[in-house]
C-alpha cells in the first residue's frame, strides 16, 4: 500500500505484525526513505512530528485502532533531577564519556550481544549478527555520533572497559537517542537512566533545547522509565504537550483513534528544501 504527497518523499505503510509493547495487539508503521541532499532537513522536520530514525528510514506508528505509542522528548530547560536521579549521577561519576563518528567495533558488538542475551533475548534484534550491527551503527545519512562510556579496567590500570554505548543523532533542536545498550552488570547503577541524564547534560552544554527518547507507551512496563523524567513532552494529536500525570494517558483501543493513512500523510509538514 503506497501513498504519496505532491512532492517527494514518498510514504509507505508496513504490514501489520505483533506489537512488541502491548500484548495481543498488532502494530503498523508509516515510513519513508531518508536519503539525498536534504536528508538532515527531512530528519529534523519529521522528528518534530513524532518520527524516529532507523538507519536510512524514518518511521512513525500508524496502527489501525491504537494510538498508544507517543513520541517523547525532554525539554532540557524544564528538567530537574529527582533525588534518585542525583544519586544515579553520583554513582556513575567514575564513567568516562567519549564521542566519535558512527563506526562499529568488535568491542561494541560484544557488549551489544551481552546486553541482548541478558535483557532482550526474545526481541527483534536477538539474531542480529555483526554485519547487521555495523549497518545499524554506520548507515546514517545525517549527523550521528557514537557515545561510549568506559570504566577503568579491573585487570589493567592502563586500560578501560567499554561499559555503555549510545547511537545518537544531532538534530537542529536537540539530541535523538536512537539506540543504547550497556553492561548488564551495571544495571544496579541504573545505567539506562544515567545515559539519558548524561544526554541531558550534553544538550545543556551544546545549547540544544530537547532530548528525544523515542516512544513512550502507557501500559507497557518496558517504557515506564521514560515517564520518570521531569520536563517530559509527548507528541499527541499533531502537537507536543507537556506530560504532567502519566496515569492520565490510556492505551485503550478505539476505531476512531487513528486517522486514515491518506489523512495522516496529508498533514505531514515537509521542510523547505529550496535553499
Amino acid at each position: 500500500m503506497r501513498h504519496t504527497l505532491p512532492i517527494a518523499p514518498q510514504f509507505y505503510v508496513t504490514a501489520p505484525q505483533p506489537c512488541p509493547y502491548l500484548e495481543g495487539r498488532m502494530e503498523r508503521k508509516l515510513f519513508t526513505a531518508l536519503q539525498g541532499d536534504h536528508a538532515e532537513k527531512l530528519n529534523d522536520g519529521l522528528s518534530k512530528q513524532g518520527f524516529r530514525r532507523s538507519q536510512n528510514v524514518l518511521y512513525r506508528p500508524s496502527c489501525a485502532d491504537c494510538a498508544a505509542c507517543l513520541s517523547a522528548r525532554i525539554r532540557v530547560a524544564d528538567f530537574k533531577p529527582s533525588r534518585s536521579q542525583k544519586r544515579t549521577i553520583n554513582r556513575n561519576k567514575p564513567l568516562q564519556r567519549s564521542a566519535s563518528s558512527p563506526w562499529a567495533t568488535e568491542d561494541q558488538y560484544e557488549l551489544f550481544r551481552t546486553y541482548l542475551d541478558s535483557r532482550h533475548s526474545d526481541g527483534g534484534m536477538a539474531d542480529m549478527d555483526i554485519f547487521e550491527f555495523a549497518a545499524m551503527i554506520e548507515e546514517t545519512p545525517i549527523r550521528s555520533r557514537i557515545i561510549e562510556y568506559t570504566l577503568p579496567s579491573k585487570s589493567d590500570q592502563y586500560t578501560t572497559d567499554l561499559t555503555a554505548v549510545c547511537l545518537t543523532d544531532v538534530l537542529d533542536d536537540g539530541l535523538s537517542m536512537v539506540y543504547s545498550f550497556y553492561d548488564p552488570e551495571q544495571a544496579r547503577n541504573s545505567m539506562g537512566t544515567y545515559i539519558i541524564l548524561d544526554h541531558i547534560a550534553i544538550a545543556q552544554e551544546a545549547g540544544l533545547p530537547y532530548v528525544y527518547l523515542g516512544y513512550w507507551v502507557p501500559g507497557s512496563p518496558k517504557m515506564g522509565y521514560k515517564s520518570n523524567f521531569s520536563g517530559l513532552e509527548v507528541y499527541r494529536r499533531g502537537t507536543w504537550e507537556r506530560m504532567d500525570d502519566p496515569k492520565s494517558y490510556t492505551a485503550d483501543t478505539h476505531p476512531l483513534s487513528v486517522d486514515p493513512i491518506a489523512e495522516q500523510v496529508a498533514k505531514i509538514s515537509l521542510p523547505d528544501t529550496r535553499s
